[in-house]
């Protein structure tokens, strides 16, 4: 990235590597400021046109930027009793563009980065002070203007995120082990730190996904057209997989986001093929969301082109999850679209609970809905998985694993409570909006994730059926109603009312269903002879989602079924 800042709508980064104030005088005499200023006179006469005429006072936009900063630093050392400037003939004017100047920073989704290089003006500058203390150089200086200006000190001081909301720092990976086939990867920098600054609320442009994920049969590296300049890299681990995320800038809110969701590889397993790489903003003019398999070099590879349609972060978030589960199928694992937690209860009793459903089928709100149900006697509850996971045999027992240190939720599907106990730690999408509105939280450390767990009941989440509580169904009811895959949708995706999608998972398996359906009968062939009640949920979400009686009552006889020897 070459810029200081780069700003592109309502996105700004701030390189720190190009240019960094130590100081607030250093910051008012900066080309970044100065760069900063001029974009925010050009919003003004689109947005301001009286607060517009009064910055220019007849001058050009330069001169008139020239002239502002020139009483912002005077300020800093002198009352305004003692300059003279035509902006000070109208103070309340001048604090109101002081103060909508600072509205305008805000109202971008702010980001900083941070390349340890050789050369970087920052090298040895800890990324996480670099942040913290460029955030109290724009408090500071918003607040000594405002009070200079007023003639008093402010009597309320609010501590916002003046600064950003999160900070990256980067290196490139030189150790990277890609063929020649992905050379135009090799110069693009890895993440090798994050810092969210939690809660954290994006304003995402779209907040549903269209369209599906589809084979091609032309490996997308060779329509990238991304650079180093413009492209970062998010390496993690999404279960006991090895992805590269590659991603352009104007989506680095998707990505930092990814800090909530995947774990974050280090540099020894950076230095590792990995099994899947992820484009993510490609500018191909195609308006694809497709993948393909590099048999030659064993690597499956996803691609989603450049739209404004994608910062909605479900399209990077299953475009990771379809290949992860396009590797574990060819491994011989089966993809689970579902919720498993391990729930021990007070008097020692301990069970392990996989719900399986498509979006919005009610998996994660019947585990919140069992918290409360056993407030009393459970003890504690490990979270697996909350949205994807596997099953896989090891001598014949199946076992669950995981894919995500966090969870992707729905606020709306949730009791009014549960979105804000994590909320120090969460990162919010559109909270103020009635349609699809998120939370991304984490839910359990990579440890438990990526290790084998027993499953003690197996229950399909219904959301359709006016049935109530938990039913046990034969294997083959079972396989059939999972691979049906019925739900009533919900307005995540661009479908409406009743629709199939088959095994509920429209991420690997449907696209490879000749693959997934001999793993279908393995698995419930496997679950049966071990002795795993194997049923349906009736969660009653797609009929009302205000009345919770439907998933309460499922919710008590989970319980019930736990609480039995």
């Amino acid at each position: 990235m070459k810029e200081a800042l780069y700003l592109n709508g309502e996105l700004a980064i701030v390189n720190y590597s190009r240019a960094y104030a130590h100081s607030l005088e250093q910051l008012l005499n900066s080309s970044t400021f100065s760069n900063y200023v001029q974009n925010y006179l050009e919003y003004l006469q689109a947005h301001n046109e009286d607060l517009y005429n009064y910055a220019l006072n007849g001058k050009t936009a330069r001169e008139a930027t020239f002239e502002i900063l020139k009483l912002f630093r005077l300020l800093r050392v002198f009352r305004v009793e003692e300059l003279q400037s035509d902006y000070l003939n109208d103070k309340a004017c001048l604090l109101e563009f002081v103060e909508e100047g600072y509205n305008f920073w805000k109202r971008h989704q702010r980001f900083s980065v941070l390349f340890n290089t050789e050369g970087s003006t920052l090298q040895d500058f800890n990324f996480v002070a670099a942040d913290s203390n460029f955030n109290t150089m724009i408090l500071s200086v918003y607040r000594s203007l405002e009070e200079q200006i007023q003639g008093r000190k402010n009597r309320v001081y609010r501590q916002l995120q003046a600064g950003t909301n999160a900070s990256i720092a980067v290196r490139v990976n030189s150790h990277i082990k890609l063929s020649d086939t992905y050379a135009k990867l090799k110069a693009i920098p890895f993440i090798e730190g994050v810092m969210l600054r939690t809660p954290m609320i994006l304003h995402p442009k779209s907040n549903k996904r269209t369209g599906m994920f589809e084979e091609t049969d032309h490996n997308p590296i060779e329509r990238f057209s991304g650079n180093s300049d413009e492209w970062f890299c998010y390496p993690c681990k999404i279960g006991s997989l090895l992805a590269f995320i590659y991603f352009h800038r104007d989506f680095i809110s998707s990505a930092v986001s990814l800090a909530n969701l995947f774990e974050l590889a280090n540099a020894d397993e950076c230095r590792k093929k990995p099994d899947l790489i992820c484009l993510f903003g490609n500018k191909d003019g195609l308006d694809a969301t497709d993948f393909y398999y590099d048999e030659q070099e064993d690597i499956w590879v996803g691609s989603v082109s450049y739209h404004e349609r994608i910062e909605y972060f479900g399209y990077l978030k299953k475009m990771s999850l379809t290949l992860h589960n396009l590797r574990k199928m060819q491994q011989g694992w089966l993809p689970i679209h579902g919720a498993f937690v391990n729930i021990t209860l007070k008097s020692g009793k301990r069970k392990s609970i996989m719900l399986m459903g498509d979006s919005g089928a009610g998996k994660s709100e019947s585990i919140e809905a069992l918290k409360n149900a056993g407030k009393d006697v459970i003890k504690d509850i490990e979270v697996v998985f909350d949205d994807m996971g596997t099953i896989h045999l090891e001598d014949g027992v199946p076992y669950g694993q995981g894919t995500e240190i966090g969870a992707f939720i729905r606020l709306d599907d949730l009791d009014p409570g549960t979105p804000y106990r994590d909320m120090d730690r969460s990162i919010f999408m559109n909270p103020e909006s009635s349609n699809n509105a998120r939370v991304i939280t984490p839910a359990a450390p990579y440890e438990v994730v990526a290790e084998n767990h027993r499953i003690d009941l197996f229950a399909y989440a219904n959301n359709y059926d006016d049935k109530n509580g938990l039913q046990r169904l034969d294997i083959d009811a079972a396989m059939a109603t999972c691979k049906e895959g019925k739900r009533m949708a919900k307005g995540t995706t661009q479908e409406v009312g009743i629709s199939t999608t088959y095994f509920a998972n429209p991420f690997g398996p449907m696209q490879k269903q000749e693959v997934c359906e001999p793993l279908i009968m393995q698995m419930f062939e496997a679950m049966r002879d071990n002795g795993v009640f194997i049923g349906e949920i009736y969660t009653h979400l797609g009929l009302d989602k205000e009345n919770r009686e439907g998933i309460n009552i499922a919710a008590k006889e989970l319980l019930e079924f736990i609480e039995k020897d």
